[in-house]
């Protein structure tokens, strides 16, 4: 297929490297020389701005960081302008299902089809071809664009209509937070029952209470260090979930105490604090 991608980052590049080990033809932004070098020998052809990274695209990918970048790539006019009628459009950003669902309103307007495809795992999932893909959209929309996604992910599910993909997202990844909160709450109860954090993250894995989030902690040796290489990620998409969960009505039921330990977890210790205060 003929492919655009905005946001060559972390996750964006080892996509980038599966799209085209896989025999696509894609043009990358590269605004800077940096990206430009981070590309050279990579196989992609390497466009200036969003218009020629769009034109002859049978498909372009958005893997950029933020909502507001999404909003400013993909409604900002430049991108849908130059998109072939047709065309379609992924996001694989975390993001708000409003977005969502405004980016599907622009792209019909003018002909264009998108999908919002938020993404579970990592760059070394990606790089192993089972990136978990939660697309939002038309169904058709999807199948034509399969062939390009599972060069990187698998399964690829279609969950529903435009904002679907982002509403399972932002519930995969409360859940998950939610995981880490119970886990924190727990590894501070062992410590009351003259248990080892280590010696209990051994021993867990092993048993029926397992899961992602544990095997996650685990391989870190705590709570504390697995949230801290998280929480970029997590947070973000946590304050999703709650703006989500107040637009739609309702409450976040037993996730909102799991997620207030996790929010507790996060926090330095006051010693800390005052460390790094008399440091400043």
């Amino acid at each position: 297929m003929r492919l655009g991608f905005v946001g060559a980052g972390r996750m964006g590049r080892p996509m980038v490297d599966r799209l085209t080990a896989a025999g696509h033809d894609v043009k990358v932004l590269a605004r800077s020389a940096g990206t430009r070098r981070a590309l050279e020998g990579r196989g992609p052809r390497v466009a200036d701005d969003l218009a020629e990274v769009a034109a002859d695209a049978e498909a372009v990918m958005v893997c950029v960081f933020t909502d507001e970048q999404v909003r400013e790539v993909c409604l900002g006019g430049a991108l849908f302008d130059a998109m072939p009628s047709g065309s379609v459009l992924v996001v694989h950003t975390t993001g708000s299902p409003a977005t969502a669902e405004a980016v599907a309103a622009e792209a019909a307007a003018r002909g264009i089809e998108a999908l919002d495809v938020p993404v579970s795992g990592g760059p070394h999932d990606i790089a192993a071809g089972r990136l978990t893909l939660f697309a939002g959209g038309p169904a058709g929309a999807v199948e034509r664009v399969r062939p390009a996604l599972e060069a990187y992910g698998e399964p690829l599910l279609h969950v529903g209509p435009p904002g679907s993909g982002q509403r399972v997202k932002l519930l995969n990844n409360a859940l998950f937070a939610a995981q880490l909160g119970l886990l924190a709450d727990t590894v501070a109860l062992a410590a009351r029952w003259g248990l080892a954090e280590e010696d209990l993250l051994r021993a867990l894995p092993h048993g029926s209470s397992t899961s992602r989030a544990m095997a996650g902690v685990a391989s870190r040796g705590s709570v504390a260090r697995f949230t801290a290489d998280t929480a970029e990620f997590l947070g973000k998409d946590v304050d999703h979930v709650k703006k989500t969960s107040a637009e739609l009505g309702g409450d976040l039921g037993a996730l909102e105490a799991a997620l207030a330990s996790l929010a507790a977890a996060l926090r330095p210790a006051p010693e800390e604090t005052d460390g790094l205060a008399d440091k400043e």
